[in-house]
């Protein structure tokens, strides 16, 4: 057990520090894009459909609704490409992961916002 710990801080990367959010809460992730030499910014809007993993494996996936077509992206946390991650809105709701949204339309498919 002490040659996986070994072997996962020789492999480790600097850690961001990340805000910390849950399911159903809406987000932009500011993540890095590379087109040949050439680097760029793009922001992803949508709200946090799971959390899912542990420590180097943990992931986040995010439902944004595009054109009329929910659109989906998996994010790992400790990705170097994800530049900051902001929470717009924190959503009140009653469980960990939220795949009944992608039957859901419209006004059906809000979720009510925490009162902080």
């Amino acid at each position: 057990m002490d040659l996986m710990k070994v072997a996962q801080s020789a492999f480790e990367t600097e850690k961001a520090e990340l805000p910390s959010f849950g399911a159903g809460d809406t987000v932009t992730v500011n993540y890095k894009i590379r087109e040949g030499n050439k680097e760029r910014i793009q922001s992803y809007r949508g709200v946090v459909i799971q959390i899912k993993g542990t420590g180097e494996t943990k992931t986040f996936t995010v439902r944004k609704i595009s054109g009329n077509i929910g659109v989906e992206r998996i994010f790992p946390i400790t990705s170097p490409f994800i530049a900051s991650i902001e929470i717009n809105k924190k959503g009140s709701v009653r469980r960990k992961r939220l795949f009944y949204l992608r039957s859901l339309t419209g006004k059906k498919a809000r979720i009510k916002e925490k009162r902080v």
